[in-house]
């Protein structure tokens, strides 16, 4: 008997003082805030970072995986001389040699960077921060060293095809293919 009072009590997190306080709830809603609360777990997780140029702008692309539908937030950041300067964010306030210079894209589980006019003087460690709203795991963060002559060009259409299936990518290249007599239908 002792054992099933046990596994009807809850447990909260009591938002004022910060302990732990039992209290007895009916068992469909202690099942259903459990849930919530391992939704609410790594909501999100950056999978890649990657930089390359694109013309005379840095690209940063911060790939990660969604587990909610929550809004996200982001910060992209530069650290030199061992100092962290703001580069664009939702988090925190951006800083004004940035501010007219960069701006950031989102897609389908991909936060895009771009830095225009970028210079030697822009080398560093790049760091995209990611957090999901009600996410109290923390934010995920990743780095990415970045020297302009170590860059690659990026790909004119890796965008199209990160973001895109491969039964769509297939479908529009099919009359290609049947140009070229690869395929017949």
């Amino acid at each position: 008997m002792e054992t099933f009072h046990i596994l009807r009590a809850h447990l909260s997190l009591a938002a004022t003082s910060g302990h732990l306080v039992l209290e007895k709830m009916n068992p469909t809603v202690s099942i259903a805030v459990i849930l919530t609360v391992l939704q609410a777990a790594h909501c999100q997780m950056i999978r890649d970072l990657s930089a390359c140029l694109l013309g005379q702008s840095l690209r940063v692309d911060c790939r990660y995986e969604n587990k909610t539908s929550n809004p996200l937030t982001y910060e992209f950041s530069l650290t030199k001389d061992n100092r962290k300067h703001i580069i664009q964010s939702t988090i925190s306030v951006s800083e004004n040699v940035y501010r007219n210079r960069a701006n950031v894209t989102m897609h389908k589980n991909l936060v895009c960077l771009y830095l225009h006019s970028f210079t030697t003087s822009d080398e560093g460690v790049y760091m995209c921060e990611l957090k999901a709203t009600n996410d109290y795991t923390g934010n995920q963060i990743k780095n990415i060293t970045v020297i302009k002559d170590k860059l690659e060009k990026c790909a004119g259409f890796s965008l199209l095809i990160q973001n895109t299936s491969w039964l769509l990518l297939l479908l529009l290249s099919l009359p290609l293919l049947q140009a070229v007599d690869f395929v017949s239908l």
